[in-house]
């Protein structure tokens, strides 16, 4: 799979890195935009929203970050246009492997799979 624009989303600087150290070796990502928090996340994907440039087409989303989770994320991501929404995938990558967030991250139609950190060139190359 070959992404046009991946967004990372997390607070923690050094998971950030090695997620992109990962993408930009497999040459799967034409850009890669990091965000260290969902708030500014969601601030960016408006932005190019209402720009009318080309959305997101992959997001590795973390859980557990400070003032918005991923889960609050993903309840105002859901809100944007139907047609923006089917041409994302989400990918919970997270250090969380409790039940109770995986079950919950399911009930998401945009998550595509749930990975617990760190993002593997394994991983990577196995996402549909």
């Amino acid at each position: 799979m070959k992404f046009k624009h991946a967004l990372l989303i997390d607070d923690n600087n050094i998971d950030n890195y090695i997620t992109k150290h990962i993408i930009t070796q497999s040459k799967k990502a034409d850009r890669i935009t990091i965000k260290n928090s969902a708030i500014k996340a969601l601030e960016y994907l408006n932005t190019i929203n209402h720009a009318n440039e080309e959305f997101i087409d992959i997001i590795f989303l973390d859980i557990n970050m400070p003032e918005m989770d991923g889960f609050d994320f993903l309840d105002e991501l859901i809100k944007f246009p139907e047609e923006i929404i089917a041409k994302t995938s989400v990918f919970m990558l997270t250090s969380s492997d409790h039940p109770k967030d995986i079950n919950r991250a399911t009930q998401y139609s945009v998550v595509k799979k749930y990975i617990v950190k760190p993002l593997t060139d394994d991983i990577l190359n196995d996402l549909k």
